[in-house]
C-alpha cells in the first residue's frame, strides 16, 4: 500500500486518537471495547459511543477498497499497511464477540533523546556511553525484550547514532523503522519482504548494494536467523530486534527459531563468535503514577575464547527489585572495539556495584519473588549489602538432555544427566541383601556455583539398588 492510504479513509472519531503522539496502539473488540497503549500509561480502557461495530465494519471496507481487495466470510482477514499506519481486522464470522481490530502507529521518527532517557532512568549514562561506543566500533548487536517493550525505538536510537557516511540497508516484514524518510540526506535503503521476495532474496540483493549496516526488523523465524548470521559471516554489521525474556538468552531463542536437528554447540559458538552485544529493553507498570515505563535491564556481550568455548560476560544488570550489577567488559570485545579504531576509556564502567534504590522501587509491579531477590531483601533488611565480584568467565546454559535407556551386562538401568534427578539401577543378582529403599550418596559434596553468571553446579549422583526378591 502506497503513502496515499491515510489521504483515502476517513478515520472518524479514531482521528483524535491517532492524532495523539502518546498513543502507540488501538484495539477495538467485544462490541465497543476500545483500549489505547499510550507512551505514558500503558494499556487502559477508553469510552466512546462513536466508535461501534458498524463504524469498524465500515472502516474496513474502505481499506479493503483502497486495497483492491475483500473483506468477508469468504476472507475474514485483512491487513492494510500506510506510510505511518499498521492495520489489521478480523471479521465477526471468526470473531465470535464481534469485530476486532489493532491499529499500530509506526511514526517516521525517533522517540528517544538522550537527556530525557537518562532523566527517565531508561538507561545509566555509563551504559548509554558503553553502547554508543559499541555503534561506533561496529559490534553486532540484538536487542531483545516481550511485545510492546520498546526493541524497534531503541534499534532506531542505536541507528541513528552510526556515521553518516556508513550506508544503511533496512529489511522488514512490516514497516517500522523509517529511517529513510527519518534521514532523507543518508545513503539508506528500505527494503520490504513479501510472498514472492523472501528475507532470502531481499538479502542476496542487499549484499550486491554494498552496505555497511543491515538493520532487519525482527528475528522470529528459521530464515531470519539464516539471515542474520549469512549478514555478519559476510563481512557486515546488523542491528536487529528478538522476542526473549533476557540478553543472556538471545543465541538459544535464536536456536529454537532455527528448528533443526543442527548441533547445538556448533550453532551457538557461531553466535557467541557473531554477535557482540545483546540487550534486554523491560516495560513494567508504576504503581503510584499508573505510568507505564521502560528500561535497559540487561547488557550482555558474547565471545569464543582461545580454548574454542562459548562464554558471555553480563556487564550490567538491573533487577525489578533495583540491584545492579556491572562488569568490566572482557578483553575480548577490548580487543574488538580495538581492531575498529575505537577505544573504551578504563573507568567508562565500574564493576562489581550494587545499587538498591529506594522510593521507586516501591512503586513498581514486582512479579512473584525470586531466590535472588529474596537474597537481596535479607541483605538490605539486614544493613550488609556486598559488592558483586566480577566475573567474565561465564558459560551459556545448555538444554537437558533426555534420558537414554542403557543395556549392559544383564544389567538395565537408566542413566539420565537431567539435573536433581537420580540415577536408577536395577539388579537381578538374588543374592543382593541391599534394602530397596536405602540409597547410597556420592560422599562429593555439592559444588557451589552461581546460575546468575552463568555456571551452573552439578549436583551429587544419588544411587538406588533395588533387590527382586523384596517384590516377590
Amino acid at each position: 500500500m502506497n503513502g496515499n492510504f491515510l489521504d483515502q479513509i476517513d478515520f472518524g472519531p479514531l482521528k483524535e486518537y491517532l492524532d495523539n503522539d502518546d498513543v502507540t496502539d488501538i484495539s477495538y473488540a467485544n462490541h465497543g471495547q476500545i483500549h489505547l497503549k499510550t507512551l505514558s500509561k500503558g494499556i487502559f480502557r477508553v469510552e466512546n459511543k462513536d466508535i461501534n461495530d458498524a463504524f469498524m465494519e465500515k472502516l474496513a471496507f474502505q481499506c479493503s477498497n483502497a486495497m483492491g481487495k475483500s473483506f468477508n466470510m469468504a476472507h475474514p482477514f485483512l491487513d492494510a499497511e500506510s506510510a505511518e499506519l499498521r492495520l489489521n481486522f478480523v471479521h465477526d464470522s471468526i470473531a465470535t464477540n464481534g469485530i476486532a481490530c489493532v491499529i499500530r502507529k509506526t511514526p517516521a521518527k525517533i522517540r528517544l533523546e538522550k537527556d530525557k532517557i537518562i532523566a527517565d532512568k531508561y538507561i545509566e549514562v555509563d551504559i548509554h556511553d558503553f553502547l554508543m561506543k559499541c555503534v561506533e566500533g561496529h559490534c553486532n548487536i540484538i536487542v531483545s525484550g516481550e511485545t510492546g517493550s520498546g526493541k524497534t525505538e531503541f534499534v532506531k536510537y542505536l541507528a541513528a547514532h552510526t556515521k553518516e557516511t556508513e550506508k544503511l540497508i533496512t529489511i522488514e516484514d512490516t514497516l517500522e523503522l523509517h529511517l529513510d524518510r527519518i534521514f532523507p540526506h543518508r545513503d539508506i535503503v528500505a527494503m520490504k519482504t513479501n510472498n514472492i521476495a523472501s528475507y532470502s532474496d531481499v538479502l542476496v540483493t542487499c549484499m550486491r548494494q554494498n552496505p555497511k549496516w543491515i538493520l532487519l526488523s525482527e528475528v522470529r523465524s528459521a530464515e531470519a536467523v539464516t539471515a542474520a548470521r549469512n549478514s555478519i559471516s559476510s563481512g557486515h554489521y546488523i542491528l536487529s530486534t528478538i522476542h526473549a525474556d533476557k540478553a543472556s538468552s538471545i543465541p538459544n531463542r535464536m536456536y529454537s527459531l532455527m528448528e533443526t536437528t543442527q548441533d547445538i554447540d556448533q550453532f551457538l559458538k557461531s553466535i557467541y563468535r557473531y554477535i557482540q552485544i545483546g540487550v534486554y529493553v523491560r516495560g513494567y507498570q508504576d504503581k503510584k503514577t499508573q505510568s507505564f515505563k521502560r528500561e535497559i535491564a540487561e547488557v550482555v556481550e558474547f565471545y569464543v575464547t582461545e580454548d574454542n568455548e562459548a562464554r558471555y560476560n553480563t556487564i550490567y544488570r538491573k533487577t525489578m527489585e533495583g540491584r545492579v550489577i556491572r562488569n568490566e567488559p572482557s578483553k575480548y570485545l577490548v580487543d574488538y572495539l580495538e581492531g575498529q579504531g575505537v577505544v573504551l576509556p578504563k573507568d567508562l564502567i565500574k564493576a562489581g556495584e550494587i545499587i538498591l534504590e529506594d522510593a521507586d522501587l516501591l512503586n513498581r509491579e514486582v512479579p512473584e519473588e525470586t531466590e535472588e531477590i529474596k537474597q537481596v531483601r535479607r541483605e538490605f533488611e539486614s544493613g550488609v549489602v556486598q559488592p558483586v565480584t566480577p566475573s567474565v568467565e561465564q558459560k551459556p546454559i545448555q538444554p537437558q538432555i533426555t534420558p537414554q535407556p542403557n543395556v549392559s551386562n544383564g544389567n538395565i538401568g537408566v542413566n539420565q544427566n537431567v539435573i536433581g534427578q537420580p540415577t536408577m539401577n536395577v539388579n537381578p543378582n538374588p543374592q543382593s541383601n541391599t534394602s530397596p529403599s536405602t540409597p547410597t550418596t556420592n560422599s562429593n559434596p555439592l559444588p557451589t556455583g552461581n546460575p546468575s553468571n552463568g555456571s551452573i553446579p552439578t549436583p551429587p549422583k544419588v544411587s538406588f539398588r533395588i533387590n527382586p526378591n523384596k517384590f516377590g
